[in-house]
């Protein structure tokens, strides 16, 4: 990392007020709050004759965590810069708690940071990278020493105060890195995929503490990710980007359950794709069927019926139920307590589909490659674009 970008983070850490009183907690009310400490207004970067990011607008409620999601080059990482003032805006307007921020270096906001790239001071030990901003607040030693072996812990170092960043993995250096983020207990927290290289366990164990930590302290928290379990997971709201724009900003379930564009429903999560027509009396015609659907009444024409695996429900089929189909098993794919079947299905899809079963319902229905599904697909899970 560049030594002076370093000094001007590190400066911004240690202009951190303290943090506001403990909020119970920061639930979906909490992301509509009429303070917001971040907003974004008609935001756009340009790197020369690449756009970047387009008409961004945003605003994140005090409190509020928020992940920005979605693949390689779709500008979150770029967004976070801004908000940090690393980027400078080509247009539009950064505020923070109210405040216009957009000309200001990041010495002069408030907020820590973690970089995928740790950017920790390699001359100072763990200790001394972690407690850097208390120090300079003047705190008492034997305090520093407490709140760095406390966030040692939490992030999985314990008895690591006296090694240096050379002396430790990526994975260990990135929660050296978190640690000395948290100790400065800034007002806004920035993540940039801080758990990319962790292990599986510890990066479950300490996301899961890093969400109970900003709940009890109330921080508002942005984290870019390009994992979707991730965001699911920790986030009060998620902000789907792709190519420098947002395509949805909704809660986890609402981005999950209710994709308001096509790219939103193919990227978060899996999904079967099925060509389809708009009939004349308002059914779905999925290949040989016609299908009962929620959404018809507002698409017209030949569309594209989105069905999440578990959406085709294998349970017994009743004789009221209706979207019922045959289906052939070809393969079982094995997750551990949850797999993934893919099955044919000629009546309704060229196409394998893919339905999500439990590993009892396989072995209580004695299940395997070959057998004979049948399958249902409620109307208000099928989402048409």
């Amino acid at each position: 990392m560049d030594p002076a970008l370093q000094r001007q983070v590190g400066a911004a850490a240690l202009k951190a007020d303290d943090l506001p009183a403990a909020v119970a907690s920061s639930g979906p009310a909490a992301t509509r709050r009429a303070d917001d400490y971040v907003r974004l207004t008609a935001v756009g970067k340009r790197f020369g004759a690449f756009e970047a990011l387009r008409d961004i607008d945003l605003a994140v409620g005090e409190g509020e965590f928020v992940c920005f999601l979605g693949p390689s080059g779709c500008g979150k990482t770029t967004l976070l810069r801004v908000v940090a003032g690393l980027e400078a805006p080509t247009s539009g307007r950064v505020e923070l708690g109210g405040r216009d921020v957009t000309a200001l270096p990041p010495a002069e906001r408030d907020y820590g940071i973690v970089f995928q790239s740790y950017a920790l001071f390699p001359n100072l030990t763990v200790a001394e990278n972690v407690g850097y901003g208390l120090a300079n607040r003047r705190m008492p030693r034997s305090a520093i020493r407490e709140r760095v072996t406390e966030l040692l812990v939490l992030v999985g170092l314990p008895g690591s105060e006296g090694k240096f960043p050379a002396q430790m993995s990526g994975g260990q250096q990135q929660r050296v890195a978190l640690a000395r983020a948290l100790a400065t207990s800034p007002r806004l927290l920035l993540l940039d995929e801080p758990l990319s290289a962790l292990d599986a366990i510890v990066r479950v164990r300490l996301r899961d503490e890093i969400r109970a930590l900003q709940r009890k302290l109330g921080v508002t928290t942005i984290m870019v990710t390009h994992d979707q379990e991730e965001a699911l997971s920790v986030a009060d709201r998620i902000v789907v980007m792709n190519h420098g724009v947002i395509e949805q900003i909704g809660s986890p379930l609402e981005v999950y359950r209710d994709p308001s564009t096509p790219f939103v429903a193919d990227f978060v999560g899996k999904v079967n794709i099925l060509p389809a027509a708009v009939e004349a009396n308002g059914r779905l015609r999925v290949g040989d069927q016609a299908w009962y659907c929620a959404g018809p009444a507002r698409a017209h024409g030949q569309v594209k019926a989105y069905l999440r695996p578990e959406d085709l429900l294998a349970r017994p089929i009743g004789p009221d139920d209706v979207n019922v189909f045959e289906s052939t098993i070809d393969k079982i794919e094995f997750l551990g307590p949850l797999c993934m079947v893919h099955v044919t299905a000629p009546a309704v899809s060229l196409e394998a589909l893919t339905v999500a079963l439990s590993l009892n319902y396989l072995t209580e229905q004695q299940l395997r490659v070959g057998s004979r599904l049948p399958l249902r697909v409620p109307p208000d899970r099928i989402r048409l674009f």
